[in-house]
């Protein structure tokens, strides 16, 4: 897993060079959940990233007026939302997902981070157990993601709770029971119920880190394993979309502002 070794590095090496970079900040709420074979597509078009993983021992969220392109925030294990298993720090991420949407930065919310981008947007979240599931996806409009999300993919899950978006939310692809997989808020926020660039190990990775796993994670692993590499393809498409909606590959303001703002990119 490419990482930084603190809260600045990605934003200084931005910086650097004659062509400044877009950086996004991710929130990761647990060990084993990361952006995954994400990383590599945001490598590829030279687009930096920063964890902030305010779960370790001094670790913070990133500040509502961080210098980020964009914010990431990621699915939480056996974290939830609606009551039962609650986010230790929800109520602060729902306050930074609401200041970046007012501000008009990027969100992407992925498994507890959709159900915090929903609840931010004036949504929900959807008391249920944690659960590991493989889910067919179904494009609900051929323009989503700018025409480049998949007519049919898949969505593996691996999450407490579900988000429930709000009213005016656009979704853009549902799953066999009408349930949306992913929606869009907005101009530029968007939420997956899966984490589109999952790897086996990660799920693994979740199943080691704490002591409550899903019902037949074994049987489930099984499946992934079989589906690593149609996964990779299925997410080609996804993050060609996903970086034109957000505007990833252009007016880069954390180099602009970064070096300025360094200080207090943490709260």
């Amino acid at each position: 897993m490419a990482d930084c070794k603190s809260g600045k590095d990605a934003f200084v090496l931005a910086t650097r060079g004659d062509a400044p970079m877009n950086v996004v900040a991710v929130v990761q709420h647990t060990s084993g959940e990361y952006l995954g074979l994400m990383e590599d597509h945001l490598e590829g078009r030279r687009i930096r990233f920063q964890y902030f993983r305010p779960f370790a021992g001094g670790g913070k969220l990133p500040a509502a007026d961080v210098a980020a392109d964009a914010l990431i925030l990621l699915g939480g294990g056996p974290w939830g939302s609606a009551g039962e298993r609650d986010l230790p720090t929800l109520a602060d991420e729902v306050r930074l997902t609401q200041a970046m949407l007012a501000s008009g930065t990027p969100v992407i919310g992925i498994g507890l981070g959709a159900q915090i981008l929903a609840i931010a947007a004036g949504g929900g979240s959807q008391r249920r157990e944690l659960t590991l599931e493989v889910l067919d996806a179904r494009r609900v409009g051929d323009d989503a993601l700018n025409g480049f999300l998949p007519e049919a993919f898949h969505q593996v899950v691996y999450m407490r709770d579900w988000p429930l978006p709000p009213a005016d939310a656009l979704v853009l692809a549902e799953d066999p029971a009408g349930r949306p997989l992913v929606w869009q808020v907005g101009d530029n926020a968007y939420g997956f119920s899966g984490n589109p660039g999952i790897k086996l190990g990660m799920i693994e990775d979740l199943i080691m880190e704490f002591e409550e796993v899903p019902v037949d994670a074994l049987a489930k692993l099984d499946q992934v394993r079989g589906m690593q590499s149609l996964l990779e393809d299925e997410l080609v498409p996804i993050m060609t979309g996903l970086v034109q909606c957000t505007s990833l590959m252009s007016s880069p303001k954390a180099a602009a502002g970064a070096q300025g703002q360094l200080d207090s990119s943490v709260v």
